[in-house]
């Protein structure tokens, strides 16, 4: 929106830009947007081009790998790209620094949102106590999944919370001068504990489910760590850890995405499991879709309510598809009946060994099935 020349105030709860470890994974599609906003190629300069994605057991190996180079006629960008979210939130804040259009607000933590019928009414506290109020035709809330706009306005959050909780690891170790023939993302099935391994431009991800009844501080533990990355890959040396998070994972879509001027995007709007890097790249084709329906609004004089349309649409691709496709995932990383882990691992081969079929499950994985849009 702020290139299409409207004016935007951005409000930011924290004092800069936080460089969080967050989603990595940027599919072809979002990286066809990015490119049209000018920073597509910066991105893609300082990531891993990914053009491998491969479904591994621990035992038995390499199940099915998929070569992204085969969907180059359709996208420009046949890869998936692997660097982790905040080096995007960046370039943006630099590039939205040099538009006269936009006012970037921080330590502006939303407290509270008001449709006031004409235009909105948006509170904010700063950490010295200070209270501003701002005002603005149309509210979009990209505030996360504990969204204060979303809570503010009455919108539900429907869904479930996964009963396990994950943890990501962030290490240095190249796992690849260890593994010949290792992807850059993997998908590693087990029937006690799979696992996903993410390789970004300075370290890789390794993320695992944890066991029912450990504790966050067992979990967290240096011990629990190393015992975990160790039976994954025996290492003389013990793993080097940067960053480790525990955390539940949720599916979850707002009731709407839309309420009068206010309009969600975003993991405000919907959540989901990591098993394919959908939710950053959902968020990113949500505020892209939302920019067009806003810019009819402002200059061409639309009715607001088309907002509604906006909501329709991208609700239908998060609860039909992005839901589905990364719930399945989940399904069937997690499986432990050995019969039934042998099929799913046939089917996967079978899929990667056959030219069409793998095709349309390359199109799928990177969100350029006509699905997603």
């Amino acid at each position: 929106m702020a290139l299409k020349d409207i004016p935007v105030t951005i409000l930011e709860a924290e004092e800069e830009v936080v460089k969080e470890f967050r989603g990595s994974t940027f599919h072809p599609p979002t990286l066809e947007i990015l490119d049209d906003l000018g920073i597509g190629g910066y991105l893609i300069e300082k990531g891993i081009k990914a053009y491998t994605v491969q479904y591994r057991d621990r035992k038995e190996g390499l199940i099915a790998e998929f070569d992204l180079r085969r969907i180059k006629q359709y996208t420009r960008f046949p890869f998936r790209l692997q660097i982790d979210q905040y080096a995007l939130a960046l370039l943006l804040i630099e590039k939205l620094k040099g538009l006269s259009n936009v006012d970037v607000v921080f330590n502006a933590k939303v407290s509270n949102i008001t449709d006031m019928g004409t235009y909105v009414e948006v509170s904010t506290n700063s950490p010295d106590g200070r209270t501003r109020v701002f005002r603005a035709p149309y509210v979009i809330g990209a505030d996360g999944g504990n969204s204060i706009v979303r809570r503010s306005i009455g919108i539900t959050f429907e869904g479930i919370t996964y009963p396990e909780r994950y943890i990501t690891l962030f290490t240095p170790f190249d796992f690849q001068s260890h593994l010949p023939g290792f992807a850059s993302v993997n998908y590693i099935s087990d029937p006690k504990e799979w696992c996903i391994m993410l390789r970004s431009p300075d370290l890789w991800r390794v993320l695992f489910p944890t066991k029912p009844k450990e504790t966050d501080e067992e979990v967290l533990s240096e011990e629990t760590i190393q015992t975990r990355l160790q039976n994954l890959l025996s290492s003389e040396e013990p793993y080097p850890i940067v960053h480790k998070r525990v955390y539940k994972i949720h599916q979850r879509v707002a009731s709407t995405y839309s309420k009068g001027r206010i309009v969600l995007a975003g993991d405000s709007a919907h959540v989901n499991n990591p098993m394919g890097g959908m939710g950053l790249n959902g968020g990113i084709h949500d505020a892209n879709e939302l920019s067009c329906y806003l810019k009819d609004i402002w200059f061409n004089k639309k009715d607001g309510h088309i907002l509604k349309e906006y909501s329709s649409k991208r609700r239908h691709v998060a609860i039909q598809y992005v839901q589905k496709q990364t719930h399945q995932n989940a399904i069937i990383m997690s499986e432990s009946n050995e019969s039934k882990r042998r099929l799913q691992q046939a089917e996967m081969s079978a899929i990667a060994l056959d030219p069409d079929r793998s095709l349309d499950y390359m199109l799928r994985m990177s969100m350029m099935d006509r699905s997603y849009r």
